[in-house]
């Protein structure tokens, strides 16, 4: 499948999930919570709706699993080769905390591998999206749209961490890459800002679920990074538990 034919198509049904998604933003929305605790929203849902009724319409036999779906039964996934992976929103905290730090994720998966990525960031404006092996791009909040790359680390990293999940083991493997900056950003956003080559790395000591990393793991090795489990295997998508093993993103150099 030549996955850069429906990527505008793609990308234009996570623009309109993310205006749904924006309209409830900037309302008096309520706050639940599911059993392990985490928060969701009406954005959570209604994202949801739209994302997997617009990939349905554009590919009806490709199966959808999304963090707010209903839960696919292992024997039914095991026998998918290729599907759409989707995080309606990723960092609802951040979007209860109203920091404008959440996006929208839709990634296609093939043979466990992110190869195609489209993460937008409705309250900030900005848009990335890539396919592996063809690029990187950005649309900024001007609307401009322009190519990214990662960028060549100096002496001095550029570490790129989440707010909400600063723990002492991401701390101790900061403090092993000497001189550094840290670069603060919420969700899916981390992998975002090395992809575009504002930060050079982000490591996450962690829990994460597939759908949290997919879309923008495919946008930041589109641009010439790379994302690794910590003894430098790859990290596998499509596995019957949905939860990440420890990673490093990088622009490629780690």
């Amino acid at each position: 499948m030549h996955y850069s034919s429906i990527l505008p198509d793609v990308i234009k049904v996570a623009d309109e999930a993310s205006e749904k998604v924006l309209h409830i933003y900037q309302s008096d929305f309520q706050v639940a919570y599911k059993e392990d605790r985490s928060p969701i929203t009406a954005a959570d849902t209604a994202s949801h709706e739209i994302i997997v009724k617009g990939l349905r319409n554009i590919s009806h036999d490709i199966p959808v699993l999304s963090e707010e779906g209903k839960s696919i039964p292992w024997e039914e996934r095991k026998h998918w080769r290729r599907f759409w992976l989707v995080d309606p929103i990723d960092g609802t905290k951040e979007f209860t905390q109203r920091n404008g730090e959440f996006t929208v994720n839709i990634a296609m998966i093939e043979d466990g591998e992110p190869v195609m990525g489209v993460v937008i960031a409705p309250a900030l404006k900005e848009a990335f999206w890539g396919v592996v092996g063809e690029g990187a791009h950005k649309r900024d909040r001007t609307g401009r749209v322009y190519r990214i790359r990662t960028a060549e680390p100096k002496a001095e990293k550029r570490v790129v961490a989440s707010k909400n999940h600063l723990n002492e083991e991401t701390k101790a493997f900061i403090a092993k890459l000497g001189d550094h900056e840290l670069v603060q950003a919420g969700s899916s956003l981390k992998f975002c800002r090395v992809a575009e080559g504002h930060a050079d790395i982000y490591p996450r000591i962690g829990p994460t679920s597939e759908w949290d990393t997919a879309a923008a793991q495919a946008v930041l090795v589109a641009a010439g990074g790379s994302v690794k489990q910590l003894d430098g295997s790859p990290v596998v998508y499509g596995k019957e538990n949905v939860l990440n093993p420890n990673f490093v993103a990088s622009g490629g150099w780690y």
